[in-house]
């Protein structure tokens, strides 16, 4: 039986920065599993490749949910990551880190050490931005590179006007002092390649002696004695391994996986486990509750008299376009999942946004994508103008069916069960068609298809909204930060898993709430913090 000092479960996004700042000063030894394989596919290091990746089962878990009652009546597929990178290998490489006031949220829920002035530097550690540098809000020289698109486009551009048009100031900086406004997104690109947590923080680590990478390594339980966690149970290539942790066990399986892994190890609800034939090890109630995500809903508007991503997606276009970024690193195949973003208050008193857009110069098949997942682009050219909620008052559930490690758990998002979400839902429509009409889009605009002019009544609109939305990829919240007294909170501000020893999580489900934006950026940072809390944790043990 191998031992370390550290077992990582999970070389996704939290488990790659956990790699590398674990073993940076050569003297602990880090385990870290991952359940799926290397991250060659080359489709994962062209930026558009996600359009690929998001559905394929060789490097994409693809859970599906159960059939959701509150948005239409029918299940989800929810894309992972299962490769090296994990999320970060298949996302739209979108880079937003949130509101100041989500973090002073968690602090203000009992999380010490988790408000925006705390985690800012752990921003800041991390961040390589191209355009921005080094400032107070930013990283210039940080693993994980940041930068601006390639390429503009008139669409993008008349959609920036049209939004300054209708009252949301332009914001060349939304990761900086304000959140509202308009702008290109940045993103997780370095020289036209997707630069995901495992190019930025693991490539350079696999050198150290003192790193050790176990892949098609499917975690099956944490092990304890008593209270005390002293290892990892997994299977690889039909065998199963039990691998021991003279420090710390880390879960970074994401908001999916880490709940799921503590249930099936005996850490969670009492019946949830006895239902599941799981022997109760440590009660905590908060295990795979508290479930949020960002629910999109997407409008989309035919165009005339120009080139949109419809017509660059096929043909003798494409192939241009594939010479294009053989050649420069430009054109389509740079593209990320979204070109502009936007952040909007919908009703007075808010003190800070509360719907994002994500707006491309082109248009999927509506029903093709929701039904099946599959991105197909339109014939003609086509506007997407896409609003999600940024808080969702909105809870669900992930929770293990049974005690096999690899059944799939029950997840159960409940999107749209608030009726506050449901409000903010439809003024956020009403604010795409808004943005839509200005004066500065009049000259392509030539029809509103999704959901189309007749769909006007609020009614009408949140009904659209329920069976035409879909997640935004985002889950967080399953095994939360909080305070020692509340009975649903899952890890302490140390991330330390309660009642008992040597376990923490570090991955998005921690997250007390959800973040205002797209969630791998805070993801990146609570990994870097909690690097930091590890280290001075063995640095303690050695003084006492």
């Amino acid at each position: 039986m191998q031992e370390f000092d550290y077992i990582v479960v999970g070389a996704g996004s939290a488990g790659c920065v956990l790699a590398n700042r674990l073993t940076a000063d050569g003297t602990a030894t880090v385990l870290l599993l991952e359940a799926g394989g290397k991250d060659t596919n080359p489709m994962i290091h062209i930026p558009i490749g996600y359009a690929t990746t998001l559905k394929d089962p060789k490097v994409n878990w693809l859970y599906e949910t159960e059939v959701d009652p509150t948005s239409g009546n029918r299940p989800h597929v929810w894309p992972r990551g299962k490769v090296l990178g994990g999320s970060s290998s298949i996302n739209g490489l979108l880079y937003v880190r949130g509101q100041a006031a989500d973090f002073d949220q968690w602090a203000q829920l009992g999380c010490t050490g988790w408000s925006h002035s705390d985690v800012l530097p752990y921003f800041r550690r991390a961040e390589g931005n191209e355009r921005l540098g080094k400032d107070e809000w930013h990283g210039g020289d940080g693993p994980l590179n940041v930068s601006d698109p390639r390429d503009s486009h008139p669409i993008s551009d008349a959609v920036i006007k049209a939004g300054v048009e209708a009252g949301i100031p332009y914001n060349n900086d939304v990761n900086g002092e304000a959140q509202d406004g308009i702008s290109y997104f940045q993103m997780t690109v370095k020289n036209g390649r997707r630069w995901s947590l495992a190019m930025a923080y693991l490539r350079p680590a696999l050198a150290r002696k003192n790193l050790t990478l176990q892949i098609h390594a499917q975690a099956e339980r944490v092990t304890f004695d008593g209270k005390r966690v002293t290892g990892v149970r997994y299977s690889q290539n039909g065998r199963s391994i039990e691998a021991r942790a003279r420090r710390e066990v880390i879960l970074s399986g994401g908001a999916v996986n880490s709940p799921q892994l503590l249930e099936l190890s005996g850490i969670g609800d009492p019946e949830v486990l006895a239902a599941a034939g799981v022997p109760v090890v440590q009660a905590l109630k908060g295990v795979g509750t508290n479930l949020q995500d960002h629910y999109m809903v997407s409008t989309a508007f035919k165009l005339k008299d120009c080139i949109s991503v419809n017509e660059l997606s096929r043909g003798w276009r494409l192939v241009r376009e594939v010479a294009r970024y053989a050649t420069q690193r430009k054109g389509l195949l740079t593209l990320s999942a979204a070109h502009i973003q936007a952040y909007v208050r919908t009703r007075p008193g808010l003190s800070g946004p509360d719907v994002q857009y994500h707006i491309l110069p082109g248009s999927m098949d509506v029903e093709a994508y929701v039904n099946q997942g599959q991105m197909v682009m339109e014939k003609h050219p086509g506007l997407t103008i896409a609003p999600c909620q940024l808080r969702p008052e909105s809870r669900g559930t992930i929770h293990i069916k049974t005690a096999a490690p690899l059944d799939r758990p029950s997840i159960r998002p409940n999107y749209l069960s608030d009726p506050v979400d449901q409000a903010t839902i439809v003024a956020g429509l009403r604010w795409a068609r808004k943005l839509a009409s200005q004066p500065a889009l009049s000259q392509w605009m030539a029809a509103e298809t999704w959901p189309g002019v007749a769909v006007e009544s609020d009614a009408a609109l949140l009904a659209y909204a329920q069976e035409r939305g879909s997640t935004l990829y985002h889950p967080v919240g399953t095994a939360q930060m909080g305070r020692a007294d509340d009975p649903m909170s899952v890890v302490d501000p140390q991330l330390r898993v309660r009642g008992v020893d040597g376990l923490r999580v570090v991955d998005a489900s921690v997250m007390p709430r959800l973040v205002s934006g797209n969630t791998n950026a805070a993801t990146v940072m609570i990994a870097e913090k909690a690097s930091d809390m590890i280290l001075a944790a063995a640095r303690e043990r050695v003084a006492a």
